[in-house]
């Protein structure tokens, strides 16, 4: 059955839930912060090659923690603006507690936390009813982009959830049409549009020759630009804005 866990507990069950992932892992948490030991563990699952998914609320953007879970290739970050839960699972374990990841938490605060089993019988339903949640959260969640801005090279965020919204989000790269009354697309539009991540549709572009980067800035190319992409201005600074007809590209 469940199991309480007091500060200690809840760090040391935290390190061996991410340890013990073999399939997946999900961190919900509102703050993109984490101790030294959980960067390393990530990294761990890095070279593991265990997909893990992030999802966050709050957007005070700390420069290191970013260029951290931007060289992970197995990471997706999601943003969702309403999130105060902090919950960490794997294939077989979760943990739902008041403890962040960073070091402040789990060193001075005085914290509480459950853990389940799912391979207890009177955890499972407990473990399968917050996965229920965790997937509804994440669906409406926005796939989340980042970049460098040029001015004080603090990172912000690459999204404009405004423009295109999706009720589920795609498993497989399956372009479909695009509503004709929007005339242009962000880079994360059009990645839930693929079903892909918004760091791998700025690599396919840029493979493509339609952007490039510049003073860690991704920038349009001529080509980029003869295919009627423009770089626009929302609310969290400049993005490249994708007209429809780009889809074609990707039949």
């Amino acid at each position: 059955m469940a199991k309480y866990l007091r500060t200690s507990g809840i760090s040391a069950g935290l390190e061996d839930l991410i340890r013990e992932a073999k399939e997946r892992l999900y961190i919900i948490s509102p703050y993109l912060k984490f101790s030294d030991n959980i960067k390393e563990l990530l990294n761990d699952k890095e070279r593991e090659k265990v997909e893990v998914r992030i999802i966050f609320g709050k957007q005070e953007l700390n420069p290191t923690e970013m260029g951290f879970l931007e060289s992970l290739k197995y990471v997706k970050l999601y943003f969702s603006k309403n999130l105060h839960a902090k919950c960490y699972l794997n294939e077989s374990k979760m943990i739902i507690t008041s403890m962040n990841l960073y070091e402040f938490s789990q060193q001075n605060n005085r914290e509480m936390g459950i853990l389940i089993e799912r391979h207890i019988e009177g955890d499972k339903q407990v473990y399968e009813d917050a996965w229920k949640d965790i997937d509804s959260i994440l669906n409406n969640a926005d796939d989340f982009a980042y970049a460098k801005t040029n001015k004080n090279q603090e990172y912000i965020p690459i999204s404009t959830p405004q423009i295109l919204h999706e009720e589920k989000k795609q498993t497989d790269f399956n372009p479909k049409p695009l509503p004709a009354e929007t005339k242009f697309y962000s880079t994360t539009a059009l990645s839930k549009e693929f079903g892909i991540s918004s760091k791998d549709l700025f690599s396919k572009f840029e493979k493509m020759n339609l952007i490039e980067r510049k003073n860690e800035d991704w920038v349009l190319t001529k080509k980029g630009i003869n295919k009627g992409a423009q770089t626009k201005k929302g609310q969290y600074g400049e993005y490249i804005a994708w007209p429809g007809s780009i889809i074609k590209d990707f039949k």
